[in-house]
């Protein structure tokens, strides 16, 4: 071999490594903590929004009041000022265009009246006047896809008409959909779309009343009609999911918590075991990342008593980066604290950041409450 040989394939393996490195993020932004849990992060551009049950950011040590809802520039750290108050817990946000959507366990916003779900202005973060409406029920989850808002939870009515954990309203209008009408029959804990589907996970072993769709299936975003060809059943809680065009990654809890990455026919690609649940899922270029309460990842699928990993084990304390191609843990950690730990997690492939949410105090050994960004 020439040395000229032996340089170009020495630069064309170096390009390879380049490309094939995962694009994941490094270490932690100095960012506002708050001085209650986290619950949903979404990004807007430049922006992350943030909601939960805190009544105030701190900034540079200092309390700054917000009321459950908060806004930060994602690129320079800085807390904004947009500031609409909510009265209760802020469980999901959802950013759709100018607009934001809050749901949660809430009666008001900014002294209005809005039955745990609203509308709010991107920019002012005014609450948009016509689009309220009355929930029975609890929302948990909610994702803007195919022109409509999609909520799940314990819902059982809104507006006094009959719902079964999952209800959608068109986001031109603000009006219910009388179409979308899909039941389970347990609570839905997340909700997501990909692939010109609606994938929904949680507690349910029933959809629109056929067994066996066991805590994650997929639906027609128009008719609410069943996917039958996507059929995972996975034996345990679906606390989150993030979908492409080509896969769903499932969070789940159980004895021990696991990363799972299916195909749209509902096949199994590889699942990644901690020792404690998986609560949050997001990916970014070719890394998945989990949040949860787990404090280590396990070798193996066996645990044992309490999700204790049985063949041995890796420590990620909370979070953890895992190959999108086969689920094997990557050299990342970015060690948080807390028993519940990372609760929510989202991505900005512009920005190419992971912000995450939840009920930690520290992220790689300092002090940093209930919300860090890594970029």
């Amino acid at each position: 071999m020439t040395v000229f040989t032996a340089v170009l394939l020495s630069l064309a393996a170096s390009a390879f490594a380049f490309l094939a490195a995962p694009a994941f993020a490094q270490g932690s932004d100095a960012m506002p903590s708050f001085n209650g849990t986290v619950l949903a992060v979404a990004y807007s551009g430049n922006i992350v929004y943030v909601g939960g049950d805190f009544t105030a950011a701190i900034v540079n040590g200092k309390p700054v009041a917000r009321g459950r809802l908060a806004a930060i520039d994602a690129r320079k750290g800085t807390l904004l000022p947009w500031s609409p108050t909510a009265d209760g817990r802020v469980k999901a946000l959802v950013v759709s265009g100018q607009s934001i959507y809050v749901a949660g366990d809430f009666a008001a916003i900014d002294g209005v009246k809005r039955d745990s779900l609203a509308r709010l202005d991107v920019t002012t973060g005014a609450l948009h006047s016509t689009f309220k409406h009355t929930i029975s029920g609890k929302p948990l989850a909610a994702f803007a896809a195919h022109g409509r808002l999609y909520l799940g939870g314990t819902i059982t009515a809104v507006d006094g008409q009959a719902r079964g954990r999952l209800a959608a309203f068109n986001l031109s209008t603000g009006a219910l959909d009388k179409r979308w009408l899909p039941t389970a029959d347990d609570q839905v804990e997340t909700i997501a779309a990909g692939g010109g589907r609606v994938y929904v996970g949680g507690k349910f072993h029933r959809v629109n009343s056929v067994p066996g769709y066991d805590r994650l299936a997929a639906l027609d975003p128009a008719s609410a009609a069943l996917v039958t060809t996507f059929k995972p059943k996975p034996p345990v809680i679906t606390y989150a999911l993030a979908v492409t065009t080509d896969t769903v990654y499932s969070a789940h809890g159980g004895q021990g918590g696991r990363i799972s990455s299916y195909t749209p026919a509902g096949a199994l690609r590889w699942s990644a075991t901690f020792d404690g649940d998986a609560q949050a899922v997001t990916v970014l270029g070719d890394t998945v990342y989990a949040g949860g309460h787990f404090d280590r990842a396990c070798s193996t699928a066996r645990t044992g008593a309490q999700g204790t990993c049985v063949d041995g084990a890796d420590n990620r304390v909370k979070l953890a980066a895992l190959s999108a191609a086969d689920g094997h843990l990557l050299d990342w950690t970015a060690d948080a604290n807390g028993v519940e730990g990372v609760l929510a997690l989202a991505a900005n492939p512009r920005l190419k950041t992971i912000a995450m949410g939840g009920a930690f105090t520290t992220v790689e050994g300092r002090q940093q409450k209930r919300f860090a960004q890594f970029s």
